[in-house]
C-alpha cells in the first residue's frame, strides 16, 4: 500500500516537472548540442536549405589565430569584468546597509534602487547611452577627465577612464544584488549584535567581525549573478561580435557557433576562478 502511494506521488511529481523538462530539451539542450555540432562545420544557407561541411577545428583556429577583433573584444570584456564586478558588489553592499537602517520612506528608497532592474533591457540602455543620460554630467569639463582622455594609453589610465565613462551604467546593474544583501541583513540574528554592543564592540568592529562574515555566502551568490548578467548583456562587445559574424558570408553560423562556445568556456572559467578563490579564502578565514 505504501509503495503504491509513493509511486502515485512520484508520478504526480514527474507530471508537474515534465513541462519544464520537455521545454528544456526542446529549447535549450537541443540548440546547445546543435550549435556545438555547427562549430565544427562550414555552414552555408542556400535556397535548398542549410548545407554543412566538416572542417574539424578550423573555426576555433581562425578565432585565435586570424580574428584579431575577437581577441581584442574578449580582452576588453575581461578587463571590464575585473573592474566592474567588484565595484557593483561593494556599491550594492553599501546601499543595502544604508537601506537596512530605520529611516523615513525606506520602502520608497528601496523601490528607487530596484527600478533600474525593470528597465535595464538592452534597447533601453542603448537609447539612454545615446542621449548621454548614463554619463556624469559635464564630466568632460574636469581637468582629470581631460588629462585621462588625452592620455588613454596605460593600464591605470585606461581603468580610470573606463570608470568615469561608465560609472552610472555599472551602478545601474546593482538592483538585484542590493535586494539579496538586504534580505540577508534582515534575516541576521539581532541578539548577536546586541551581545556585541554589550561587550563594547564598535560599529566598525561589528561590521568586520559579524556583518561581513555573515554576508559571505551572499557575496558569492551576487558575484555569480553579476558575472552572468554582465556577460550575457546584449550590449556586450563579444556578443555583438558574435552576432555580426553570424550573418557574414565568409564566416556564418559555423564560425559564430565556435565563438559562442569559446565565450561560454571563458565565462565558465571566470565563474570558477572567482567562486573558487572566494570559497578557499572563506574556509581559511574560519579554519
Amino acid at each position: 500500500m505504501k509503495k503504491k502511494v509513493n509511486l502515485k506521488n512520484s508520478t504526480v511529481g514527474f507530471l508537474f516537472v515534465s513541462p519544464w523538462v520537455i521545454g528544456f530539451l526542446l529549447f535549450t539542450a537541443f540548440p546547445l548540442l546543435y550549435s556545438f555540432y555547427l562549430s565544427f562545420q562550414k555552414v552555408k544557407i542556400t535556397t535548398s536549405g542549410i548545407q554543412t561541411k566538416f572542417i574539424k577545428l578550423e573555426n576555433y583556429k581562425y578565432a585565435f589565430l586570424s580574428d584579431s577583433v575577437f581577441v581584442d573584444k574578449v580582452t576588453q570584456y575581461l578587463q571590464e569584468l575585473i573592474i566592474s564586478v567588484p565595484i557593483i558588489i561593494v556599491f550594492s553592499l553599501i546601499i543595502a546597509l544604508l537601506l537596512n537602517q530605520k529611516v523615513k520612506f525606506r520602502g520608497l528608497f528601496r523601490t528607487i534602487f530596484f527600478l533600474p532592474v525593470i528597465i535595464a533591457s538592452g534597447p533601453v540602455i542603448k537609447e539612454l547611452m545615446d542621449q548621454g543620460v548614463t554619463t556624469i554630467p559635464s564630466i568632460d569639463q574636469y581637468a582629470i577627465y581631460q588629462y585621462l582622455n588625452e592620455n588613454p594609453d596605460g593600464f591605470i589610465n585606461g581603468i580610470l577612464l573606463y570608470l568615469i565613462k561608465n560609472l552610472i551604467v555599472i551602478l545601474w546593474f546593482s538592483g538585484v544584488q542590493i535586494l539579496i544583501f538586504l534580505a540577508a541583513l534582515q534575516k541576521s540574528d539581532k541578539q548577536i549584535y546586541e551581545a556585541a554592543k554589550i561587550d563594547g564592540a564598535s560599529n566598525w568592529e561589528i561590521f568586520w567581525k559579524l556583518t561581513l562574515p555573515g554576508l559571505a555566502p551572499m557575496i558569492i551568490i551576487n558575484t555569480i549573478y553579476t558575472i552572468v548578467t554582465y556577460s550575457i548583456f546584449s550590449l556586450n562587445p563579444v556578443i555583438e561580435h558574435i552576432q555580426k559574424n553570424m550573418f557574414k558570408v565568409n564566416t556564418g553560423f559555423g564560425y559564430a557557433s565556435s565563438l559562442s562556445w569559446i565565450y561560454f568556456i571563458i565565462i565558465a572559467a571566470a565563474l570558477g576562478i572567482s567562486v573558487g578563490f572566494m570559497t578557499i579564502k572563506r574556509k581559511k578565514s574560519y579554519s
